[in-house]
């Protein structure tokens, strides 16, 4: 038997020791006390244990401040987790783009020709329409399901369809990379000013207001509004670059 065959097969053997061990750890069926999960507290909007009842565009200054749950736990209780997500997708972009530069050709030859009468005209609606869509997607993320990942897909989805409707579409990558870049910096910015301010990495400095309202949940709409352009300007450039490969 090979060496490394050996050590694989010791590698699975502490791996299935640990995870038996962590089967030991969870309570049999029916045994877990309910009002100890983590869940129920943030529904309240309340992972420090205050019994205090929050009431829809009436409670002030609730600890999190955002309407939407999700909103809470992603860019509130868990805002590092996706400070990692888009760092995984900024790694994807630059990953495709360098594996596709040297394939770029002078002309795109995706299609011989415009797309049908329907498709350019559709798109021609439907390109402002995705664009506000995306917009208030990320904008409103902390008060109805929705944010900056999912603005920024939509915004993206916008110039997909130029591309399918126009054969001589073309983005400038330049002034996309300098919104990602921007975009970019202004999350790592807030994240290092709560750092500075309050102990902790993209730690909420900002007043969370009136939940519900649309100037509340502190720096969280920041956040999802730098999210959804920096996403939109990644997907919009892989799709240039897999277009002009």
């Amino acid at each position: 038997m090979k060496a490394r065959n050996i050590i694989s097969l010791i590698l699975i053997i502490f791996l299935a020791y640990f995870l038996f061990q962590a089967l030991n750890l969870v309570p049999g069926f029916g045994m877990a006390n309910i009002e100890e999960r983590t869940a129920t507290h943030y529904i309240n909007k309340d992972v420090n244990s205050k019994k205090e009842e929050i009431k829809f565009n009436e409670s002030k200054n609730p600890e999190s401040g955002s309407a939407n749950m999700v909103t809470s736990v992603v860019v509130n209780y868990r805002s590092f987790d996706t400070l990692g997500e888009v760092t995984v997708l900024f790694i994807a972009a630059t990953g495709i783009g360098a594996i596709l530069f040297r394939k770029r050709k002078k002309e795109k030859t995706m299609m011989d020709e415009d797309g049908s009468l329907i498709l350019v005209t559709g798109v021609k609606i439907l390109f402002p329409l995705l664009l506000l869509l995306g917009t208030y997607i990320f904008v409103h993320g902390h008060l109805t399901p929705g944010g900056g990942f999912q603005g920024g897909a939509v915004i993206a989805t916008a110039f997909l369809l130029m591309f399918l409707a126009k054969k001589n579409y073309k983005l400038d990558n330049s002034k996309f990379k300098l919104i990602e870049g921007i975009a970019g910096i202004t999350f790592v910015g807030l994240g290092l000013i709560g750092l500075a301010t309050k102990g902790y990495f993209l730690m909420n400095f900002l007043n969370n207001g009136v939940i519900g309202s649309s100037f509340s949940s502190g720096i969280i709409p920041i956040i999802y509004i730098a999210i959804g352009f920096k996403v939109g300007a990644e997907l919009a450039g892989i799709i240039s670059n897999l277009v002009e490969a």
